[in-house]
């Protein structure tokens, strides 16, 4: 997941075009596949698939469309860009003609980010969906469709709201990293970040190689954390699953360590320190086997607390 480019003034969600390419590159030399968002679908088929990488942007800046699409453009790279309808033609940001220009595209696929692009959790149940409502009304007013992919801003949601993306979407992305297989929820949908400090070469090969972590369930499957700080978490895996080796880190109290563990049956339950105390309580948990390393991250939100 990307968001600027070439923009040093905002590193925490910029990255240089030049580790860009590099990062490409990286890709292109592991001989993996880019993913066009017009098959995404085929991952939920019951087949063996070989691994590819989706690439995806978020917000439509201007930015993006001066540095990386020429450059995705000329090489055909596949790529998902999510936009949030309010800020369009606005400053710093993608009017509807440079996004009818890419549209046109077949590997480009324009996705919906909401219209206000605000903390929705914080949102009244009624005001989520007009808020929704608007954005696919615009959509269809400008490119004469709701695009099927819809990401979460800031990678938040509540139950409500999820089911709610589910009714008038075919997939939902978050912010949680970890690699996608045909048991992730459509709606809950992880993505790898990537900036100027979680952008290096070194981690961007070691993102590259990682395979999905499967699991059948996660409790609480409500994400929002309230008076249940740190919540009661569990993973369900599956009954003829080998999990040997797991670690799982997680950022409650004053930063990320990792978490005490217990395993029963095909059952992991995660023993918080303490309790979450900024916006994003996260917790991403590994395990390597004779395929490699294996990876899923899971994301709460403590609701009024500020972005952290």
């Amino acid at each position: 997941m990307y968001h600027r480019f070439n923009e040093s003034k905002y590193p925490s969600t910029n990255i240089q075009m030049n580790i860009f390419e590099e990062q490409v590159n990286i890709i292109k030399k592991s001989g993996y596949k880019f993913l066009n968002p017009n098959n995404f679908h085929k991952i939920y088929d019951k087949e063996k698939l070989e691994k590819t990488i989706l690439l995806s942007v978020d917000d439509g800046y201007n930015s993006f469309y001066q540095h990386a699409w020429p450059y995705l453009k000329n090489n055909q790279i596949p790529f998902l860009i999510f936009i949030s309808t309010e800020a369009v033609g606005k400053k710093g940001y993608m009017g509807w003609n440079e996004i009818k220009e890419i549209e046109k595209y077949d590997f480009v696929t324009i996705g919906n980010h909401s219209h206000s692009h605000d903390y929705l959790v914080n949102f009244s149940y009624d005001e989520f969906k007009k808020d929704i409502e608007k954005s696919i009304k615009i959509f269809e007013d400008n490119l004469g469709y709701n695009p099927k992919f819809f990401s979460y801003p800031f990678g938040e949601w509540d139950l409500a709201q999820k089911k709610f993306i589910s009714k008038n979407f075919d997939f939902g992305f978050g912010q949680h990293s970890g690699v996608i297989d045909l048991n992730k929820d459509k709606y809950e949908l992880p993505r790898f970040p990537i900036n100027e400090k979680y952008g290096d070469l070194e981690r961007f090969k070691f993102i590259v190689e990682l395979l999905p972590l499967q699991y059948k369930e996660v409790y609480p499957q409500e994400k929002i954390i309230d008076n249940n700080n740190p919540p009661d978490m569990k993973v369900e895996f599956f009954k003829d699953q080998k999990i040997n080796n797991i670690n799982c880190y997680s950022n409650e109290g004053n930063g990320w360590d990792s978490s005490k563990l217990k395993i029963e049956k095909n059952i992991l339950k995660i023993n918080f320190r303490d309790k979450f105390n900024t916006r994003r309580g996260r917790i991403n948990c590994s395990m390597k086997d004779e395929m490699g390393w294996r990876w899923f991250g899971i994301q709460f939100i403590v609701k009024n607390i500020k972005e952290n």
